[in-house]
């Protein structure tokens, strides 16, 4: 079935790749292998005359509860709906819901039910009164319930774009369309304010913001009963919002003062999940990614590793050891009994190629098959060639990239991997070539781990002469493109 899917105007390369994440946790696909790399992907089109930045999409999914199951869990989806017409203009649009079957209309229009009509545009301002004579203009729909405002049975959506040109900071729309169709399921956006971070009890500067904490734990397929785990957990926000999905959380940190103690027994770690009502995670543990705690032999514990690692630019990495003790300065050494509570090991710089490496290995030994590793990757955006060259393991597909930019200079990736097949040594050797050739042919600035620096550096200073015309004309917003 086809429905009309309209999209939040934002983190535009997020949107597909999370709604066929849902699609497959709610069963969109006749398929058991855990992630779209078996070649199940959902059919997309365009309206006529759309950019492909548009927030309408058609998409091909298998039944209206699916639909309806997705729109709800989506932090994007603005709506999926069932599209009785469009058209070009209101003549068109009505030729078109009137040639729209009857027998899939008439269930929605029976005296018993009741109904609602909201009129929507994309790129423009529709004043109230238009929206009422837009809404009157649809009097040939033989509505026959009530119109209930707050609660009604069936909710109806008009919606419109216009030829509003190039130069406004919204992808381009060549001709006007309009669309009128009964909603299937919309997303709840109240989850985005009661779990902003201003209003958080316990917060550090790397925080993960809400709505893209949801949006990882959607991509991981987080559902009840699934064991997801942060092996750099910080103050929890990714383990916060998967929490929120019904799933058991567990992470860990390697600074023991965040994972312990926070700032008081009243701010910390746990009481953010407190502040929300939800269930605290099963283990918070002070652990080295470098250096797992894990006995030998553990395997497939976790049905999901989301997680954003550090890599230079607000914290960087560290793992235990010292800069003497990893040069051979001074021996290993064993923390006396009385001082035991009270010690902070010793750690040292953690570059980013050794942290990705190290957190591939311990996603291939702890995910269970088809389990889904999620985590951010960062991307110079001054060099075109490295678009491409994500970390790669044998054990992983990746599923889908999803660039953020952050800066003129700088984005993010967020990488969305399914484990499968299970590992084994000949697994690991390859693993470790795969990755001594990954560090040797990548950027430098990743083992050097100067990205900060790379992103912070003054850039080229841009005078202009005053008086210039050319000022005025550029000072004018133009499509963005991703970085909205």
């Amino acid at each position: 079935m086809w429905f009309l899917c309209v999209f939040y105007h934002r983190l535009l390369d997020y949107r597909k790749p999370e709604v066929e994440s849902l699609a497959l946790m709610f069963g969109a696909f006749d398929s058991d292998d855990g992630g779209q790399d078996g070649g199940e992907h959902l059919e997309w089109r365009l309206p006529e005359h759309h950019h492909p930045d548009s927030p309408f999409h058609f998409v091909d999914l298998p039944s209206e509860d699916v639909a309806r199951d997705i729109a709800n869990r989506s932090i994007l989806v603005k709506g999926i709906y069932e599209l009785w017409g469009e058209g070009n203009n209101y003549e068109e649009l009505e030729d078109a819901i009137k040639d729209y079957p009857d027998e899939r209309k008439l269930p929605y229009l029976s005296p018993e039910s009741t109904f609602r009509i909201t009129v929507d545009s994309f790129g423009k301002v529709i004043s109230f009164q238009e929206q009422n004579e837009r809404i009157q203009s649809l009097a040939y729909i033989p509505f026959k319930g009530q119109v209930n405002l707050r609660n009604p049975d069936h909710k109806f959506w008009l919606m419109e774009t216009d030829d509003y040109g190039t130069n406004n900071g919204l992808p381009p729309v060549v001709q006007k369309r309009i669309f009128f169709g009964r909603e299937v399921g919309g997303a709840d956006r109240k989850l985005l304010p009661t779990y902003q971070l201003k209003s958080r009890t316990y917060l550090g500067p790397t925080a993960m913001d809400a709505e893209m904490a949801f949006l990882m734990a959607n991509q991981a397929m987080v559902k009840p009963g699934k064991l997801v785990y942060d092996p750099f957990v910080g103050t929890g926000s990714i383990l916060v919002a998967a929490a929120h999905f019904g799933a058991m959380t567990m992470g860990a940190d390697i600074d023991i003062r965040v994972v312990r103690d926070g700032r008081g027994p009243d701010c910390n770690v746990w009481s953010n999940f407190k502040q929300y009502g939800l269930p605290t995670p099963i283990g918070l543990l002070r652990a080295d990614n470098n250096l797992p705690p894990w006995r030998p032999g553990l395997k497939e514990v976790f049905d999901a590793i989301i997680c954003d690692p550090p890599y230079g630019v607000r914290a960087g990495g560290r793992k235990s050891g010292g800069r003497k003790l990893l040069k051979g300065v001074v021996g290993p050494y064993t923390v006396p009994d009385d001082k035991r509570t009270d010690h902070i090991p010793s750690t040292a710089a953690y570059s980013l190629v050794e942290c990705v490496h190290d957190l591939l290995d311990l996603a291939a030994k702890m995910l269970v098959l088809n389990g889904r590793l999620v985590f951010f990757y960062p991307v110079l955006r001054e060099d075109e060639s490295t678009e491409n060259h994500f970390p790669e393991h044998p054990c992983f597909v990746l599923v889908s990239a999803s660039e953020q930019i952050l800066s003129s200079r700088y984005s993010r990736v967020l990488l969305t991997m399914v484990k499968s097949s299970p590992y084994t040594e000949e697994i690991e050797e390859e693993a470790r070539l795969k990755h001594l050739e990954f560090k040797e042919n990548h950027l430098k600035w990743m083992e050097d781990g100067n990205l900060h620096s790379a992103v912070f550096s003054p850039g080229e200073s841009v005078f202009v002469a005053e008086g210039d015309p050319k000022v005025s004309k550029e000072t004018k917003p133009k499509y963005r493109g991703k970085y909205v």
